[in-house]
């Protein structure tokens, strides 16, 4: 994946949850977490990649109000871009943002 195409994902998954209120955050999925924790698990994930492709350790990513959700996948997202991490390193967070947009 290339990071155009990774960035492209994010600015979907964005438009789909970026005018969401806290009702709809809060809303179960089939799967049984709620829409927020879904997209915090996203958050954390990115975060550990750019992590990675840093050489930095890993740190749990503070659970704010779910309404700052999409900030925080933005910023994790343009962090991991900042990385330039390797095409494997984006086809897996790609694959997870393209998860989480069905799952929604």
């Amino acid at each position: 994946m290339t990071p155009q195409e990774f960035a492209t994902g994010i600015d979907r998954l964005l438009t789909q949850v970026g005018h969401w209120e806290q009702g709809r955050w809060w809303v179960h999925t089939p799967a049984g977490p709620t829409k927020a924790d879904l997209t915090y698990g996203l958050v954390q994930r990115l975060a550990d990649l750019g992590a990675d492709a840093e050489g930095r350790l890993r740190r749990t990513v503070p659970r704010l109000t779910d309404p700052v959700l999409p900030d925080q996948v933005r910023v994790t997202a343009d962090d991991l871009l900042a990385a330039e991490p390797g095409e494997d390193v984006l086809e897996q967070a790609g694959a997870e943002v393209d998860a989480l947009r069905r799952a929604l």
